[in-house]
């Protein structure tokens, strides 16, 4: 049995089913690792596009005029700025009807306040699930390529007179490092969950709260 106890020695002399399970975790580590750093660039952005949207919004100034700013830059201005494009849209269309229904008027543009916010969501949470089924999922995967690992190394046993620590060390080193992967393909991606879930949850307050004040706005402006 070889010797060589490194790390690409062991992934080479582990067995096939053993290797097939490293090169799957290690795909999954690598998508996973893809869509940490997308997500991350994807929050950041929407959080300076929200904080920028915030500061001119609340300056006090016309609110025609910001939306006229908001609708030209069509859609590059932020996720906050799109729910508010979709309140203020829905308030202007139903104001024009004649005679004008307060009421209705502000529910539509709840509505549409609502239906924009739902679709940031949606965006912003996209993925997540793949990094939570990441974090959950990959540890037993290496934990099969290990067992099965550990199962050919005793089962050599047999064939061996004098069972050694040398003699069992390899394989069952061979079929730790599948669990090794496994665990370093997991622990980001739980970790990035984690946080990206908090960071959204934020957004998704700031979103809902804007909603309110908004739509508080609108219903001063329509009396």
């Amino acid at each position: 049995m070889n010797n060589d106890m490194s790390i690409l020695s062991l992934v080479a002399n582990a067995s096939l089913l053993v290797q097939a399970v490293m090169a799957g975790l290690l795909t999954i580590s690598i998508a996973s690792w893809t869509v940490i750093f997308r997500k991350y660039f994807q929050i950041r952005a929407a959080r300076a596009a929200t904080d920028r949207f915030e500061a001119e919004f609340w300056r006090g100034g016309d609110l025609n005029a910001l939306y006229a700013k908001a609708a030209e830059q069509a859609g590059d201005h932020g996720p906050l700025a799109r729910i508010f494009e979709a309140g203020m849209r829905e308030y202007l269309k139903n104001r024009q009807q004649k005679p004008v229904d307060t009421g209705a008027m502000l529910e539509g543009s709840r509505r549409a306040m609502r239906a924009a916010y739902q679709r940031e969501m949606d965006a912003l949470e996209s993925h997540l699930a793949f990094l939570a089924s990441v974090g959950s999922v990959s540890p037993y995967i290496g934990l099969f390529g290990t067992v099965w690992g550990i199962m050919n190394s005793f089962r050599g046993l047999a064939n061996v007179k004098q069972a050694t620590l040398a003699a069992v060390a390899p394989g069952i080193a061979e079929a730790l490092v599948a669990t090794a992967i496994g665990l370093f393909a997991a622990i980001p991606a739980v970790v990035a969950y984690n946080r990206f879930a908090y960071d959204i949850e934020r957004m998704s307050n700031r979103f809902d709260t804007f909603v309110e004040e908004f739509s508080n706005i609108l219903q001063r402006q329509a009396r």
